[in-house]
């Protein structure tokens, strides 16, 4: 009897389990799909592959990124991965980094 209904119990944590694995993805594509319809001209931006630059143009589908000075690209609305804040760009004060970090005593 115990053994019958342990399949049945493992099914529904199952199904439970992936219905909120479902909705936390929705979430997620839908918070991305509005950050990337409410970018403006001068937003500094990362793509999907990492390539950072600010948003000079901006298309129904597209975005035009200027990657360095006076270079500009073309990219699809959708390959923009998130908005960098500009506390994001600052770097740590070089006092700060540890140069002998990764060195091995020999």
């Amino acid at each position: 009897m115990p053994g019958q209904l342990l399949l049945p119990l493992l099914l529904v944590l199952m199904l439970v389990f992936m219905f909120f694995q479902f909705r936390k993805q929705k979430k997620q594509m839908s918070e991305t799909a509005a950050m990337q319809e409410s970018l403006t001209t001068g937003t500094r931006v990362m793509t999907s592959t990492g390539l950072y630059g600010t948003v000079v143009g901006l298309g129904e589908d597209t975005v035009k990124l200027e990657i360095a000075t006076g270079v500009t690209t073309e990219w699809v609305r959708r390959a923009i991965a998130k908005v960098i804040e500009p506390e994001e760009l600052l770097a740590p004060p070089i006092e700060s980094v540890d140069l002998d970090k990764g060195s091995e005593d020999r």
